[in-house]
């Protein structure tokens, strides 16, 4: 498929019309996955755990500030890409995927007072030194508790589904609750739940807020882990990743619970 800049008798609007194909599409630049965009990926990732309230007008000056040559428009679609958006602590990561049945938020004014009453779920972007990953994990809520995490390079359900049947190994939560993420929504997924019989909670659409917990466990994993590390790759990331969370679960005081982790999972379980 050919869109000729200089036509005799066509304009380019009309060769991408015959040809099936936006404007848009034709003048759109790709972005090349460098080492340049992969600093500009953790500028971002990094000022946003910071100050989560920035929009992409603020971002793209603060990218400017540090002589990043980048637009409006492309702090834009990084953050989308990252999955950020201003005011919020993170956007989800996954995308809703229509076709699968969404279900209702379970967690509104209910009392969460013990260990493996609500089990929650989420995806996070992490750096590598040439490259990301994507870090989900299954954390009860009631102890801050990480049961079970997993990494991929990519956003599929597998890795997600991996995580929670090692997790159901440990025990059984009465409510599991994700955002509406396509990884979360897919019949692997809910499958494994309900044969479990495990009750299934949704964030409402666009409240992140709805699994605070799980974000938290986020600002604390990148803060103290991710940000003081340069991982080489996946085998090295995996194993400081889980050097930290043996850490955040068995030696960690968590301030709010003056507690560790692991202490309140297992003393009351």
């Amino acid at each position: 498929m050919l869109v000729e800049p200089e036509h005799e008798r066509l304009s380019i609007a009309r060769q991408c019309e015959l040809l099936g194909m936006s404007r848009a599409a034709y003048y759109y630049e790709p972005w090349e996955w460098n080492e340049t965009a992969l600093e500009i990926l953790r500028a971002i990732d990094e000022e946003y755990t910071r100050h989560p309230f920035l929009g992409k007008r603020r971002m793209c000056d603060y990218l400017q500030s540090l002589d990043y040559a980048i637009g409006v428009k492309r702090a834009r679609t990084l953050m989308a890409w990252l999955g950020l958006e201003a005011i919020y602590p993170k956007k989800s990561l996954s995308e809703p995927n229509r076709e699968h049945k969404k279900y209702p938020y379970l967690l509104r004014k209910l009392p969460i007072v013990r260990p493996n009453q609500v089990w929650c779920s989420d995806i996070t972007y992490v750096r590598q030194r040439r490259g990301f990953a994507y870090l989900t994990v299954v954390m009860d809520w009631f102890s801050r508790y990480v049961i079970a995490w997993e990494l991929s390079t990519t956003l599929d359900s597998d890795f997600c589904v991996r995580c929670l049947e090692r997790a159901l190994e440990m025990g059984r939560p009465e409510i599991f609750n994700t955002d509406q993420g396509s990884q979360y929504t897919s019949g692997d997924f809910t499958k494994t739940l309900l044969a479990a019989d495990v009750r299934i909670s949704m964030n409402g659409a666009g409240r992140v807020f709805d699994n605070i917990m799980v974000e938290r466990l986020w600002r604390s994993v990148k803060q103290e882990e991710v940000y003081l590390k340069e991982y080489e790759d996946m085998g090295d990331c995996r194993n400081n990743l889980g050097t930290y969370f043996e850490y955040y679960n068995y030696r960690r005081r968590h301030s709010q619970l003056d507690a560790r982790p692991a202490e309140i999972y297992f003393d009351a379980t």
